[in-house]
């Protein structure tokens, strides 16, 4: 299996497809690699020689941040609305949707498994 960005990808699929199992490589980014480096994206990633692979991942190195760093940029990014206790901060500090999404009838993934709250008894009269 070759390795891109210290990332294995899959040898079968087409290389416009494969580069995009690097995290922080997405179809648009792929595509601007293989033009620069000046590969088909259409070939499969098993087609490529060594020196193919050195050169996309050269460009991958030099101009786009990928995997550990951009995970860990991501989190400090986090980490800093925390800090300044902006609302965005506050709704990742509660594990809630940060980007007004509706919290009533959904957002499960990010709620968690559901919690059941005692109701209120009727009141006769």
């Amino acid at each position: 299996m070759p390795r891109i960005a210290g990332i294995d990808i899959p040898e079968k699929k087409k290389i416009g497809i494969s580069l995009r199992y690097v995290f922080g490589i997405g179809p648009k980014i792929a595509l601007e690699i293989l033009r620069e480096v000046g590969i088909d994206p259409e070939r499969r990633t098993n087609d490529l020689k060594e020196q193919e692979i050195a050169m996309i991942t050269a460009v991958i190195d030099a101009k786009i941040i990928v995997e550990g760093a951009l995970r860990r940029q991501v989190q400090q990014d986090i980490q800093r609305l925390k800090d300044i206790k902006s609302y965005r901060g506050d709704r990742h500090r509660k594990s809630l949707p940060a980007h007004g999404q509706r919290t009533r009838s959904n957002s499960r993934t990010r709620k968690g498994k559901k919690k059941t709250v005692a109701g209120k008894k009727g009141v006769k009269g």
